[in-house]
């Protein structure tokens, strides 16, 4: 399963769904998010929680033991149709960049991906 930014923010900020993403998380195998999803996680919960922030997410990402897999070309170029077919102002889901990752990587491994909010809903991802 390929893991947004979005469901690792809803735990980190302990949201009312908290419950359903660390289940979703704890119950799949393999658990996999982009490098460049982590470089906008790491903006959105420093952003809004301070640097320190940054300890909750590493251990979040060691405890559940999410691989962090490196962008390559395969998935640039489907973040780069994402962006085309998904991305804001070219559609309502108004996929951002980090989003486009997660998109790409969940299409180039065929694994759904989790996330939170109606973004992805709008695409033709597969969700987990």
């Amino acid at each position: 399963m390929i893991i947004d930014s979005s469901a690792i923010a809803a735990i980190l900020f302990r949201e009312p769904d908290i419950g359903y993403f660390a289940g979703k998380i704890a119950d799949a195998w393999p658990r996999r998010m982009s490098v460049a999803s982590l470089l906008e996680t790491t903006l959105v919960v420093e952003g809004r929680g301070g640097s320190s922030t940054s300890f909750d997410l590493d251990a979040l990402l060691e405890n559940y033991e999410i691989e962090l897999v490196p962008v390559d070309l395969e998935q640039a170029e489907a973040a780069r149709v994402a962006w085309r077919r998904f991305g804001r102002g070219n559609h309502p889901a108004r996929l951002n960049f980090g989003d486009c990752f997660s998109y790409a990587l969940a299409k180039t491994t065929g694994e759904p991906l989790l996330f939170k909010g109606n973004d992805f809903a709008q695409t033709d991802i597969e969700p987990a």
